[in-house]
């Protein structure tokens, strides 16, 4: 009789010290959200037990409970198994953390046989945590797996809740939003990351469309959880329609991607190699050779170089001479180089027989240097274009070829001294173009420049 009344003693002052937290004039029995919290204390107590305290002690005490449940021999230890599974630690630590399992329910002790036994409780915990430990190790990037499993397995048991379900949907938007503010950035990395993410949520949305479809189908589930599963399945197709998207925002970049000159290399390749740096102050390293010295000037000395320049420019515009007139200079024409290089191209273009079997890339790209080879490849665009092929010039008949380019998102090492990968892709001619599906690639605008080409839809890798 003493115990009940301790315990009730115990409980009214958890609900006085809970309703602090409450505005006044309403108690945590008329929050809803409170019942179910209430009514999980032995589970929720168990993880407080885990995870109180510093992250060495939770450690600690999830590397015991882990080692004492992980002999499924026998249902219960002794303290000399104990000691001979543990022999690794402290006597003093050992007998700490068994202290704190045992006072809060995680371990039992069998006073009558003198041996420990696992909770129950605590099993659940650990499944719990072994699932999540495992979620890390998939490195799923994003972030569903746990999530999608948990659905999956309370569908397989009996019915899946509601929450559980909001939880996926919640995560689901969350991720649109991700992907959708990637692409607005316009930025090419993140571009990149965020569609290397977009394709492993997909695989999970893949694996749980059977689920989503099970549950829809499912006569025990209420109204709220049909409600929730629709929503995942509009939220699925969000995401998967992103594709896109992507599409159409790298292709943008593409076309406006700066190349240094006829190197070949372009912005991005630039950042790419800094990125890979692991110290670029490193860089600067004997690329001064002397230091910078810096001048520090008064006040009175910079009022005196203004008064000065002033009164020489006032002196200039009162004599109202003209400066002497000076011959423009000379400008070499930079595209020289550039013509004489498209001409060849048009006439290894022009003499290109493509009408019985496609020709491979490779060997009208190859053999050249790693500048003229990026430089074919990015007049490939032109080929077939409405707007190019009406206006006059280089650039107009190269348009005007009866050929249809082909590539592939894939890269092949090619046997070359100067470009040692590029991608897959091929030249056909116009009359078989209507009887494949033509290939993916990002129309450059009309320009009548052959020296400032689109961006290469054929990716090529200098050899290093």
């Amino acid at each position: 009789m003493q115990n009940i009344s301790q315990d009730a003693e115990v409980q009214n002052e958890d609900d006085l010290a809970l309703q602090t937290y409450f505005k006044p004039g309403i108690t945590p029995e008329d929050v809803s959200a409170v019942f179910p919290l209430k009514r999980a204390q032995p589970v929720l107590q168990a993880f407080t037990a885990l995870f109180h305290g510093g992250f060495n002690g939770v450690l600690l005490r999830l590397l015991v409970l882990r080692e004492l449940a992980a002999d499924v021999e026998t249902p219960s230890l002794s303290r000399a198994d104990i000691n001979a599974k543990l022999g690794y630690l402290e006597a003093d630590a050992l007998e700490t953390v068994l202290s704190r399992l045992r006072s809060t329910g995680l371990l039992i002790w069998d006073a009558s046989q003198s041996v420990y036994r696992i909770a129950p409780t605590a099993r659940n915990v650990l499944a719990a945590i072994e699932s999540l430990l495992q979620v890390e190790e998939n490195n799923d990037q994003a972030e569903m797996s746990y999530m999608l499993t948990q659905v999956a397995g309370a569908q397989a048991v009996g019915g899946v809740s509601v929450e559980q379900l909001h939880h996926l949907l919640g995560r689901l938007i969350e991720l649109t939003e991700e992907f959708s503010d990637a692409i607005a950035s316009g930025s090419e990395f993140q571009l990149r990351t965020a569609q290397q993410k977009w394709h492993t949520a997909c695989d999970w949305v893949e694996k749980g469309s059977e689920i989503i479809h099970a549950i829809t189908n499912d006569s025990r589930a209420d109204a709220a959880t049909h409600r929730a599963a629709q929503a995942i399945g509009r939220a699925q197709s969000a995401l998967l329609n992103m594709q896109g998207m992507f599409s159409r925002a790298l292709n943008q970049i593409e076309r406006q991607r700066v190349h240094l000159g006829q190197s070949g290399l372009s912005t991005t390749d630039i950042k790419t190699w800094l990125l890979q740096k692991d110290d670029l102050a490193a860089l600067a390293d004997d690329a001064l050779a002397k230091p910078v010295t810096p001048m520090f000037i008064t006040p009175s000395e910079m009022i005196d170089v203004a008064e000065s320049e002033l009164l020489s420019h006032r002196v200039s515009a009162l004599a109202g001479a003209l400066p002497a007139g000076e011959n423009a200079p000379s400008i070499a024409n930079d595209d020289s180089d550039a013509l004489h290089e498209l001409d060849h191209w048009l006439a290894l273009l022009t003499e290109a027989d493509a009408s019985e079997k496609p020709i491979s890339l490779q060997d009208l790209l190859l053999p050249s240097n790693f500048s003229i080879a990026s430089y074919r490849a990015s007049m490939l665009p032109l080929l077939g274009d409405p707007n190019e092929s009406a206006l006059q010039g280089a650039t107009g008949i190269l348009a005007r070829l009866p050929l249809v380019f082909n590539s592939k998102d894939k890269m092949h090492k090619v046997h070359d001294e100067h470009v040692a990968a590029m991608s897959i892709a091929s030249l056909s001619a116009s009359d078989a173009a209507n009887a494949v599906q033509p290939a993916r690639k990002a129309k450059p605008t009309a320009s009548a420049e052959p020296s400032e080409p689109s961006a290469p839809p054929v990716e090529t890798r200098e050899t290093p």
